[in-house]
């Protein structure tokens, strides 16, 4: 059995597996490790497995049916995002009609919250898989070597004698040491140097120490659609056992980055840190954070190795925070930014515009909030409002959505748009409004200053700045004109 996993072409650097998909300004493209997971699972059961990641070789359809051709997979399980939709269920067609006898399934957030509308998009698709299907691709490729019933494979929705089937839903993974490192996955399938997050350390290795988040932000994409709200964690012992994989294997590797949706238990988070010190293990690494961390567990994991942490901060006002059920307090950012500073730890800030209640005056007083916050580095994107999410529904039943073509949740570009117009602020202003407050925070004198000082003092971090300012400074001195009108 033969088994093709792809995350298919699309536009360059087109990074599908963000929680936000889109090209970046920055250059940023992560790896695809939902897809690193089930070719791990796959791999392992003993099928032949190639998993090709387009964006990341640059290959385009030509490419992609060439190595098909030279593979010819009785399996191709095709990712899928919100915005590239129709060009997935392309590719999809294509690899189909050069090899008819092959199965396809379309995996990932979008298919998962739209299967029946997905399949309906083009009769070459075979199925589509449901929330996380590590699990759920082994059992397939099983039925199908074995000539099984598709109707015994949870998860998955295909289409039988003209209709459309929905088989019951998989229970997510709630043992995760069973699964593969993804790091051994990165070793046999991909190159690290094709990985690029712009405020992290180059080159780096993604892994992730649990799945799920029990928070309730209605924007947040994965935790809604794809791995659920219950928390369930890999044990300490098998991260460090991947640690020191990755320390040994990837000697090139600057930076272990954990993609984890956050830092939820606090006392866990300080029992990885003394696992890593008693280890003895000397790397550098990041990981997604809420901005409400303790000072004490802070300076902990800087000891440990923790170099930076992506907050999403979102906004400088209260009731829009509350609005998106943040549940913090602008105080508590405000305490966690000084705390970082004073345990020596850097923050890539995440700003979120055009949540509901979002004014022009509300807009001003995140844009002050970052400059005051002074965060290492910041983005500022509008939300998107991906099917499955309460925000989406929110929008939704109120009228705001001005289009339900998915492949304008980005610009011609292939970067982040806004397709919402609330009352007194247009989806035009909204973008334009995150090109102006790139502009005020990236080019004040005193930030320029201490980046300078920075690289000067930190050469380890002067690689990152400079190959991020190259793609970055293409868009910092312009207007976004392309998007919807």
């Amino acid at each position: 059995m033969r088994i093709l996993v792809m995350n298919p072409p699309f536009l360059k650097k087109y990074a599908r597996s963000m929680r936000c998909p889109a090209v970046t300004k920055s250059g940023t493209l992560i790896y695809p490790y939902w897809l690193m997971y089930a070719t791990g699972v796959l791999d392992e059961a003993g099928f032949v497995v190639e998993l090709i990641d387009a964006p990341a070789e640059d290959y385009d359809l030509k490419n992609i049916l060439r190595v098909a051709q030279e593979f010819r997979p009785n399996l191709i399980v095709i990712d899928t995002s919100t915005a590239s939709i129709g060009n997935d269920c392309n590719v999809a067609e294509a690899l189909k009609n050069e090899l008819p006898d092959s199965f396809v399934i379309l995996v990932g957030p979008h298919v998962s919250v739209l299967p029946e509308e997905t399949l309906n998009l083009s009769k070459k698709i075979d199925a589509v898989a449901r929330k996380e299907y590590d699990y759920t691709l082994r059992d397939l490729a099983f039925t199908l070597k074995n000539g099984g019933d598709l109707k015994t494979v949870l998860g998955i929705s295909f289409r039988k004698d003209g209709k459309v089937i929905h088989n019951p839903d998989r229970t997510f993974i709630e043992n995760l040491d069973e699964l593969p490192f993804i790091s051994r996955v990165c070793k046999k399938h991909l190159n690290v140097k094709n990985y690029f997050y712009s405020a992290d350390l180059y080159p780096l290795v993604t892994i992730l120490g649990s799945r799920g988040c029990p928070y309730r932000c209605t924007y947040c994409l994965f935790p809604q659609t794809f791995t659920g709200h219950r928390y369930r964690l890999r044990s300490i012992d098998n991260i460090i056992e991947e640690i020191k994989y990755i320390i040994k294997e990837f000697p090139q590797v600057k930076e272990i980055k954990f993609e984890d949706d956050s830092i939820i238990s606090e006392d866990r988070c300080i029992n990885l840190c003394e696992k890593i010190l008693e280890n003895n293990l000397k790397f550098t690494w990041s990981i997604n954070s809420r901005a409400d961390v303790g000072y004490g567990v802070l300076k902990m994991m800087h000891r440990a190795g923790c170099r930076l942490l992506c907050v999403g901060i979102e906004s400088g006002n209260q009731n829009l925070l509350d609005n998106l059920k943040k549940n913090i307090r602008v105080e508590e950012i405000r305490r966690f930014m000084k705390d970082t500073k004073k345990a020596g730890m850097l923050v890539h800030g995440c700003f979120l515009v055009g949540g509901p209640g979002e004014t022009k005056e509300t807009l001003k007083e995140t844009l002050k909030f970052a400059i005051e916050l002074e965060p290492d580095t910041a983005q500022f994107f509008p939300i998107s409002y991906y099917p499955g999410t309460l925000a989406y529904d929110w929008a939704q039943e109120r009228g705001f959505l001005i289009t339900h073509d998915f492949s304008k949740w980005l610009t011609s570009e292939g970067m982040l748009s806004s397709v919402i117009n609330q009352p007194g602020l247009s989806n035009v202003e909204l973008v334009d409004f995150c090109d102006y407050t790139r502009r005020k925070f990236y080019l004040r004198p005193r930030y320029m200053i201490r980046k300078l000082k920075q690289c000067l003092i930190q050469p380890f971090e002067a690689q990152r700045t400079i190959k991020s300012l190259k793609t970055f400074s293409r868009h910092l001195f312009r207007r976004h004109v392309k998007t919807i009108h």
